[in-house]
């Protein structure tokens, strides 16, 4: 797969992304359909560029972006939908763009080439979560299908299973603990940011001061 063919696929995920935001409050079958394609174009985007590898610092940020962007698009329109719930999808989006924000701009400091990069020697919980594919994918696509399957149930409950429960809201049910730990991860997240930027901003305060006193 060309660079070319690539950049097609990433511009393709961001135009389905927007129409599946255009047609959110309205037509969840297009709004689904588009959502789900996007993040199937995320994924296959990704693969390519590691097995090629021709992954790009503006190719990891424009990733990082749309997929903030799209998650928190997705829960603005449940804060509509769940009024009584808007406080905890505000808190839900605050913490993940926020955590990621602050990590990324901490990894370009320190001359990371990947915000998915972490150091063995840090956090156990964030280096199982970005170093085993399984655990990430496993955790990113719970964390999306909790949320999908709370605005699809704002319109229908999906085919009934063992005739006792929609299948929607049975799958809104097993991934919701998903969901929590992922909020839980991008809270260690946060914290373990803010302490390696605290770390930076000492080691430069005190290379500035020896420069000076030298």
């Amino acid at each position: 797969m060309t660079g070319s063919k690539r950049r097609d696929k990433c511009y393709a995920r961001i135009l389905l992304a927007l129409v599946s935001f255009y047609y959110m409050r309205t037509d969840y079958v297009t709004a689904t359909w588009c959502y789900l394609l996007s993040g199937f174009l995320d994924a296959l985007d990704g693969h390519a560029a590691r097995y090629l590898n021709q992954g790009t610092k503006f190719g990891a940020m424009l990733d990082q972006l749309t997929d903030r962007c799209a998650t928190m698009c997705l829960l603005v329109t449940l804060s509509h939908f769940y009024p009584d719930y808007m406080f905890w999808f505000q808190l839900s989006m605050s913490l993940d763009i926020a955590s990621h924000w602050l990590h990324l701009h901490c990894s370009s400091i320190q001359g990371r080439t990947s915000h998915k990069f972490i150091d063995t020697s840090g956090n156990p919980v964030l280096r199982i979560y970005y170093t085993s594919r399984p655990v990430l994918f496993f955790m990113c696509a719970g964390n999306e299908l909790f949320y999908s399957m709370l605005y699809l149930l704002y319109f229908i409950d999906g085919p009934p299973v063992f005739g006792m429960i929609g299948a929607f809201e049975l799958i809104a049910y097993l991934t919701a603990p998903v969901a929590l730990v992922k909020s839980g991860i991008s809270l260690i997240h946060l914290i373990v940011a803010s302490r390696n930027m605290g770390i930076i901003d000492v080691a430069e305060r005190e290379t500035a001061a020896a420069e000076k006193s030298g």
